[in-house]
């Protein structure tokens, strides 16, 4: 007999979060029970070297609506949440942080938002608990993707998201992408993407697993986002405009100095000017090229699954 596909499939990204694990059940429970939501919740433990599958298996064994994903190695927040994607089954996915910062009674509020024609609905921390320098570092992150994006919500990287089960068959998560989910669902077609406050809470357990170098590597993935949207399809666009550019540049240098030299008779030889149109016109070619070559393994590329290496799952 058929199983009925669930309302809800939480994907829950763990890192070391034992401590945090057993709570996040009960609540994750109470919050869908008293909503009568239906659920799966995939816990997807990236790595952990401490208990956190252990409670995973024993919260598992209570109740069957929890399941677990063990990568052999941590690969990431991005890898857990693909993965996670890749065996959810309900008709809305939702996302959330498992250091209990995110409060599992707000999934029926967003749950609610979906059914009634978002897209994607991401969270909002408007009080957000957490250290100054944190607020200032995400706040500033939120300013310079808004920005660059055009969406104009406020907390780009708040775990606490849902989705329609066809928007995250979509996305294509790897690096630190999955601070710009909005982006790529955008990106993909998508406009009906809401936000909701929603509450954050300080953490009880341990202590961040992200440093400053994080909002690094955030920057660079966002540099990496823009490009692959804009030009990922047609890196001729790119390569080609600038090559070109820079090619016509020099040719023209090297012509008013041409005519400069047999027009006026004015020496050429010792001008810096002819070193910077010789330099245009081979960075110009060069760079032409590389779009060439770049167009030419964009045609042949086909679309892979990044293989993370699992090593056990509990159904």
């Amino acid at each position: 007999m058929p199983v009925a596909q669930p309302d809800v499939s939480l994907v829950l990204p763990v890192y070391e979060e034992a401590a945090s694990l057993g709570q996040l059940a009960d609540e994750i429970r109470a919050a869908c029970d008293t909503a009568s939501l239906t659920f799966e919740a995939w816990f997807i433990d990236d790595g952990s070297k401490d208990r956190s599958w252990d409670i995973i298996t024993a919260e598992h064994q209570k109740d069957g609506r929890f399941r677990g994903i063990r990568f052999q190695r941590n690969y990431g927040k991005s890898a857990a949440l693909a993965v996670g994607f890749r065996h959810a089954t309900g008709s809305v996915a939702v996302t959330l942080d498992t250091d209990l910062q995110d409060d599992p009674a707000e999934i029926p509020g967003m749950v609610e938002m979906i059914c009634d024609g978002y897209d994607l609905v991401s969270g909002w921390k408007v009080e957000r608990q957490d250290a100054w320098g944190k607020k200032a570092a995400s706040r500033l992150f939120n300013v310079v993707t808004r920005i660059i994006s055009g969406i104009g919500l406020h907390d780009f990287n708040c775990g606490l998201k849902a989705y329609r089960m066809d928007v995250v068959q979509q996305l294509k998560l790897y690096g630190e992408m999955h601070r710009y989910i909005p982006l790529l669902v955008r990106w993909a077609g998508y406009e009906a993407i809401g936000e909701k406050p929603v509450a954050h809470r300080a953490r009880q357990y341990g202590q961040s697993k992200f440093g400053t170098e994080r909002y690094i590597r955030g920057f660079l993935d966002l540099v990496t986002v823009s490009f692959l949207n804009r030009f990922g399809a047609r890196p001729m666009h790119f390569f080609g405009t600038l090559g070109l550019t820079s090619f016509f540049a020099g040719i023209a240098i090297s012509l008013w100095l041409t005519m400069d030299k047999l027009w006026l008779g004015n020496p050429i030889g010792d001008r810096p000017l002819l070193l910077l149109g010789t330099l245009l016109i081979v960075v110009g070619a060069q760079t032409f090229l590389t779009g060439f070559l770049a167009e030419l393994l964009n045609r042949g590329r086909m679309e892979k699954a990044t293989p993370y290496a699992v090593a056990e799952v509990l159904r």
